[in-house]
């Protein structure tokens, strides 16, 4: 049995179903998915960072979450609504590493909304950079 500490370093994430049932997800269930690949640029960092983890679309098929839209909340509570159609319409990333490198909550992990911003213009409207949430803890579908 994993003690207190190591068992929340496991879980990532946190879904409220429309349903009102909830599924978490662990570490080896993001391993799991389709690994992917963005480099660009963000508003928080200097010059093209390089993220990589799973696709957004992927990680809610996974959770069983189906909604027109999601609530994304952090550990510091921030938490902004965003279309689904963002995750069919672009690439977007549930970023868990950096340029190599493991995200942790102390450097806006474990999970970071990724947006592929460099590949549409679109995407460098502050609406999206709103949406970039880091320290990403639960998803409720809306």
């Amino acid at each position: 049995m994993a003690s207190g500490a190591a068992a929340r370093a496991e879980h990532l994430l946190t879904f409220l179903r429309a349903d009102g049932s909830v599924a978490e997800l662990d570490v080896a269930a993001f391993e799991a998915l389709p690994q992917h690949e963005i480099v660009t640029h963000t508003s928080v960092t200097d010059g093209p960072q390089r993220f990589t983890g799973p696709l957004m679309r992927d990680v809610l098929k996974a959770a069983g979450v189906e909604a027109k839209s999601v609530l994304a909340i952090a550990l510091n509570d921030y938490e902004i609504e965003i279309p689904t159609t963002d995750f069919t319409r672009f690439d977007v990333l549930a970023a868990t590493a950096m340029n190599g490198e493991a995200l942790t909550p102390r450097d806006k992990g474990p999970v970071w909304i990724v947006y592929p911003r460099d590949d549409f213009p679109e995407l460098e409207d502050i609406r999206y950079d709103f949406r970039w949430v880091w320290q990403l803890t639960r998803v409720e579908a809306q």
